[in-house]
């Protein structure tokens, strides 16, 4: 083995991250139908996610995997693993905060705005060039996109749009960007798991909080009282919709670089969109469905790009030191 791996299969790898996160949408609505606010969700959903995880770094340990300790990083992987933390915490809470305030479509719409940002700044740095294929694709994702979050037979207009929510939108989409590009080199040191477990578990006392701050206990003690299929919801979301989707992301950004996987991501709202019209009875219309095929057509165009550089060692593992 040289430690080299398939594009495509680190592009499924995202593909896959980016289908259950797409789920979110319906799951969310039904937690709140049964009366858990956005934070306590927030905090419910990482801090399932961050158990999980850990149980599965624990598991790797006792065959024999490295603990990454934090007194053994230095100094830039510490900060880039706290970045990394922070801007997961922040990118929930903006987008809880603006689903509040604005149009859902209108949210998705700006956050989607991040692998522009993604390529830019990797362009900026010298990382990935922007060169004709990766253009073409990230415009006709864009445009995709669009067509499947706004082309919908009822979605919402532009007209009368609440400043804070937008600005709160775009926010989430400079936090998700920060993220991408700070977890493609910044904590390789740290397996994946690893790196994800200390993610999850700071957004989940960081919403945890704030649930209890804003609402009192009786935000986070609802769904040890509720009806069971609360309960339900909540570790199906933080095993299905933070655990695994969380770890394919980190793995698929470390795996393929942050302009692809972040290119890959805009399928994530062409499933949303599906599965709302199948379980919320939201219809999508033709525009949206040329919108799926244009998400997908960039899919392919970037996977068929020539790579900026070569597929690193596995991401569950530590990248070795330099000697």
């Amino acid at each position: 083995m040289d430690g080299r791996r398939s594009p495509l299969l680190g592009s499924l790898t995202v593909a896959l991250s980016a289908s259950l996160f797409g789920m979110l949408g319906v799951l969310s609505r039904r937690v709140y139908e049964l009366g858990l606010d956005p934070f306590g969700f927030v905090a419910w959903r990482a801090g399932v996610g961050a158990l999980v995880t850990a149980a599965l770094v624990a598991w790797g340990v006792r065959r024999g995997a490295r603990l990454v300790g934090w007194r053994s990083l230095d100094a830039r992987g510490r900060a880039s693993l706290g970045v990394a933390a922070l801007m997961g915490a922040t990118l929930n809470l903006a987008m809880f905060l603006a689903f509040e305030r604005t149009p859902v479509a209108i949210v998705l719409l700006c956050f989607y705005l991040y692998p522009a940002l993604v390529a830019g700044a990797s362009a900026l740095l010298g990382w990935e060039p922007l060169d004709r294929p990766r253009v073409l694709a990230l415009t006709i994702a864009l445009a995709g996109m669009v067509a499947v979050v706004v082309g919908g037979p009822t979605s919402a207009t532009f007209g009368g749009l609440d400043p804070a929510g937008v600005a709160l939108a775009l926010s989430a989409a400079l936090s998700q960007a920060v993220f991408v590009l700070v977890s493609r080199h910044g904590y390789r040191a740290v397996p994946t798991d690893q790196a994800m477990a200390t993610i999850l578990a700071v957004s989940a006392l960081i919403a945890g909080g704030l649930a209890a701050a804003i609402g009192g206990s009786v935000a986070l003690t609802l769904p040890l009282t509720e009806p069971p299929s609360l309960l339900v919801l909540l570790l199906f979301g933080g095993i299905f919709g933070a655990a695994v989707p969380s770890f394919l992301f980190l793995a698929g950004i470390r795996w393929i670089g942050p302009v692809r996987a972040g290119i890959l991501m805009l399928i994530e709202p062409l499933v949303g969109v599906a599965l709302a019209a199948a379980f919320l009875a939201e219809a999508v219309g033709p525009v949206q469905a040329a919108g799926g095929l244009a998400i997908l057509a960039a899919a392919l165009i970037i996977q068929r790009a020539q790579p900026a550089e070569p597929a690193l060692v596995p991401a569950a593992e530590p990248e070795p030191e330099p000697a």
